[in-house]
């Protein structure tokens, strides 16, 4: 059965990385065509903007381009302060003079022309700058809005579209007029695209992180399923094994009861009695603790609380394990330093509690034993510390020493007995009692136990009991 059950556990061993690869792989899958479609998606709107910009610009550039191609009106002659009137040489010589754009609008003019076509298009919220430039290489403007020269400069953040203003050939000034362009800037190009894409970006994030958030709990879901089957195993194998043995040594002990002459000579008999007694105790005691086990998954343990001095209750445990502590050739010191060693405590429960980590000390040592029980206290708590001379732990161990079902490992041999529910009953008890419980452990060297419990008041125990009943 043993075979078929580790055969049955390489498939699962195999299986569970290439589910985990294949999520990975979708997943990383999913978030590449998210960020594809994303930069994709900003592409094509930056497009769009580019393309409303060009036609708001190429619309106004029309109309100055015709603008430019007619003769100044005499109805839009000014005339300079104080100077006479001489139709015949000022007036035709400054219309037949060619004008440029930049003379013929103000700034505010072709401000306004441009906001028209912006909103035209579309764009009505959209902030731009502009200027006009005779210039071919557009280094010097004419005429220009006031912050165009700054953010002409940052072609980084800033998108910048060129409209050449010609007249149409035919017209009677053609070529006479210098060339000019309009230059029009959109400040923050790509902040108005993400502003415009926001919503869009915002739930393809969240679903990126619902998919991630899906995929961490797949994981941590299977993980611990994979957990729970090993230990669901081991405390099968451990209850097997716990209950095999004394299962056999009752079936010899009745065979050798059966036998006529173990049958008619008393001494054996009672011999082969005591050992089927002693065996049926162990046995129901394995079955208490399992017991004890389900009684606390429910939070059905119930608390008797009274005022005990527990110097008595570590000298009545240690007592009780010094047959076994004798055949380690071993010993027990017992450091009982605290003032104070009265506590609310349930005897029964801290008694089992302290038993606990004895057994606990014992079995995970080798020959020459030596645990010291120290105790000490100060106003607010008492201090109990068990050390021994063990094989020690590593650190996975010590972090998951108190979990239900947990056992260190001693290799393939089975010299441990017991559930792996002491600690973990340990571990309930102490904060059962409102205590603190910690582990210091060196590999070949020795582990320390080490438990604080506060002196509780009558009122506090009250308060405790007020919230514990229904």
């Amino acid at each position: 059965m043993r075979a078929g059950s580790e055969q049955k556990k390489q498939p699962v061993k195999k299986i569970f990385p290439v589910i985990i690869l294949l999520i990975t792989l979708s997943l990383i899958g999913i978030i590449y065509i998210q960020v594809n479609w994303v930069r994709t998606m900003v592409e094509n709107k930056e497009e769009q903007l580019r393309e409303k910009v060009s036609n708001a610009i190429a619309s106004v550039g029309v109309e100055l381009a015709q603008q430019k191609a007619t003769f100044p009106s005499i109805k839009n002659f000014r005339f300079k302060p104080g100077e006479a009137f001489h139709p015949t040489d000022q007036i035709f010589n400054e219309l037949l003079k060619p004008t440029t754009i930049a003379q013929r609008f103000t700034v505010n003019e072709i401000a306004e022309k441009l906001q028209k076509a912006f909103n035209n298009v579309g764009l009505k919220n959209t902030r731009f700058e502009f200027g006009i430039s005779s210039d071919f290489n557009l280094i010097t403007y004419e005429l220009h809005s006031p912050n165009f020269i700054q953010v002409a400069e940052d072609t980084i953040h800033n998108s910048a579209t060129v409209y050449l203003l010609q007249e149409a050939s035919g017209t009677l000034i053609n070529n006479l007029t210098p060339e000019e362009a309009l230059c029009v800037v959109v400040p923050n190009f790509k902040s108005i695209v993400l502003k415009d894409l926001r919503v869009m970006i915002m739930f393809a994030i969240f679903f990126t992180l619902v998919i991630i958030a899906a995929f961490y709990l797949t994981v941590r879901t299977l993980l611990q399923q994979k957990k729970i089957s090993e230990i669901k195993n081991d405390f099968i194998n451990n209850m097997t094994h716990e209950f095999k043995t004394p299962l056999a040594t009752i079936s010899l002990a009745v065979d050798a009861l059966r036998n006529e002459k173990v049958s008619q000579d008393k001494q054996k008999s009672n011999y082969f009695s005591s050992i089927i007694k002693e065996e049926n105790k162990r046995m129901n005691k394995q079955v208490e603790t399992i017991l004890q086990a389900a009684l606390l998954d429910r939070n059905e343990m119930q608390m008797n609380l009274f005022p005990v001095h527990v110097h008595e209750i570590i000298k009545d445990v240690v007592d009780n394990f010094k047959l076994q502590l004798e055949d380690k050739h071993g010993k027990a010191e017992l450091h009982l330093n605290a003032s104070n060693d009265q506590l609310m405590v349930d005897e029964v429960h801290f008694t089992s509690l302290v038993s606990n980590l004895i057994d606990n000390a014992v079995k995970y040592s080798r020959d020459h034993v030596h645990i010291a029980v120290t105790t000490h206290s100060s106003n607010k708590n008492f201090v109990l510390r068990i050390e021994d001379n063990g094989i020690g732990m590593n650190k996975e161990t010590q972090r998951r020493i108190f979990e239900k079902f947990y056992r260190a490992h001693t290799g393939n041999l089975h010299n441990v007995k017991g559930f792996g529910l002491g600690l973990s009953y340990v571990k309930t008890m102490v904060d059962a009692h409102h205590g603190k419980i910690r582990v210091e452990s060196t590999i070949g060297k020795g582990t320390t136990f080490t438990l604080d419990f506060p002196f509780r008041t009558n009122h506090e125990l009250t308060e405790d009991n007020k919230q514990a009943s229904p």
